[in-house]
């Protein structure tokens, strides 16, 4: 079958149609790994009522912008999905999609969108593999389209710090050292690549893992090998797909080592913790913040919701009197309050109770909102709207929910000043935004 690539979509596929038949146009084909313009043979794997799915199977007209992938596994590793287009050209599809995403979902145009570009490889501070450890030993990615654990010896987009950690793993797994019961690995690398936090998972039913000898031997061979290696943490996985923290005994602690690293960003040293949410992109993070923080914007009172281990919380408080800083996961709240000055006032709550609760009157200068991948939904937008701040940021990593969130924000009188894509994840589909939204003054009669 042939078809002509269309574009891109969000997702990593690229849009084609089947021929237009006597019930009308074309069905939408979705193939990964091609580019706009693109013809090609392929082969239907899927056909639902309203779509079909295709693999490519042979390049008739390739993309000029087509480039060899830099990874050997791209294209079955489900990771990555644009390594066969230049970076420049990564570039324009990420910024086309975030467009057209806003345009259709908010009815909204963006001002020029400014792209901040990444290094392309060995960005990654934070990687996490799949681990199977019975048996044939493998350690790797889902395999793209599957949950089939794809073992992977190398991963050029994750520093050169974490590749050295895996390939450390493979040696032990090779020589049958390796701990059997851990599902997943996931390592994490201070800013100046130097030391490591490993974090592994095994299921519910390890009672007092840490205590037991095999997990003592098996951290104490593992730190002993890689000693850029500051700490391990085990975190067991509920029935509920949720982790809780496996503290070793007192008098064992000092086998495990650190349980946090100290990272550097925009002059500021953060205390990020095992199962402590962190942005991935080493190389990016001064850039993240100083957008973020709408370079040398000031005042009394500042509001950072879904505030995290307080990446955006400890520079808003060099510029505001007064912070209030809000996350409700007990990881990153205990990192948040280590992390946090004086002048921050930190609350573990979720932001639609901190906002439900707020007395009448408060009012911020600024909010910042960093939501995790479903967004603000419609009623903390509403509550937003009903803030009433007269500047606020929108650091988000999903177009869709972005644009869902805004038709609430601007419908309220809101609009986009700037619009900044932020490449923190080159190589893949996914596209971080930071939106700077103004309103006008306060009308009499609006609730403070």
């Amino acid at each position: 079958m042939e078809l002509l690539i269309e574009k891109l979509i969000y997702g990593g596929d690229g849009l084609a149609h089947l021929p237009a038949d006597e019930h009308g146009k074309g069905k939408a084909v979705f193939v990964p790994f091609v580019l706009a313009g693109e013809r090609l043979e392929a082969a239907l794997t899927a056909h639902k009522p309203g779509f079909a799915r295709a693999r490519l199977e042979r390049l008739l007209e390739p993309s000029p912008t087509r480039v060899q992938p830099g990874c050997p596994y791209f294209g079955e590793c489900g990771g990555c999905h644009y390594q066969h287009a230049a970076y420049d050209h990564q570039l324009e599809i990420k910024s086309e999609i975030l467009r057209e995403t806003i345009r259709r979902g908010a009815k909204l145009e963006l001002p020029q969108i400014q792209a901040h570009r990444s290094q392309p490889w060995n960005y990654r501070n934070r990687t996490r593999m799949q681990v199977r450890a019975i048996d044939d030993f493998a350690l790797g990615y889902f395999r793209s389209g599957s949950r089939e654990v794809m073992a992977i010896e190398q991963c050029p987009i994750s520093s050169s710090l974490i590749n050295r950690a895996i390939a450390t793993l493979w040696d032990m797994g090779r020589a049958t050292r390796f701990w059997q019961p851990v599902m997943e690995g996931e390592f994490f690398a201070d800013a100046g690549d130097r030391n490591l936090l490993v974090e592994f998972t095994v299921p519910d039913g390890y009672w007092k893992t840490p205590s037991r000898p095999d997990v003592v031997e098996f951290v104490r061979e593992l730190r002993a090998a890689m000693p850029q290696i500051a700490g391990v943490a085990v975190f067991k996985r509920l029935r509920d797909g949720s982790l809780v923290r496996e503290e070793p005994p007192q008098e064992l602690r000092d086998k495990f080592g650190a349980d946090a690293l100290t990272y550097c960003a925009a002059g500021c040293n953060y205390q990020v913790s095992a199962g402590s949410f962190f942005q991935t992109n080493r190389l990016l993070l001064d850039k993240m913040i100083s957008l973020v923080l709408a370079g040398d914007r000031s005042g009394h009172f500042a509001l950072d919701l879904y505030a995290g281990a307080g990446l955006f919380t400890l520079p808003l408080s060099q510029n505001f009197r007064e912070v209030a800083a809000v996350e409700p996961a007990p990881f990153s709240f205990h990192d948040l309050q280590a992390n946090s000055p004086a002048s921050v006032t930190a609350y573990r709550t979720t932001t639609e109770k901190f906002l439900g609760h707020l007395p009448e009157g408060v009012h911020f200068d600024y909010v910042v909102v960093d939501p995790p991948r479903a967004g603000l939904g419609e009623s903390v937008a509403r509550q937003l709207t009903q803030l009433a701040a007269p500047h606020l940021t929108y650091a988000s990593c999903d177009p869709a929910t972005l644009a869902r969130d805004l038709r609430v924000l601007t419908a309220a009188g809101y609009r986009v000043e700037q619009a900044h894509l932020v490449d923190l994840f080159p190589q893949t589909f996914h596209i971080e935004t930071v939106l700077h939204l103004a309103r006008p003054a306060r009308v009499a009669g609006e609730r403070m």
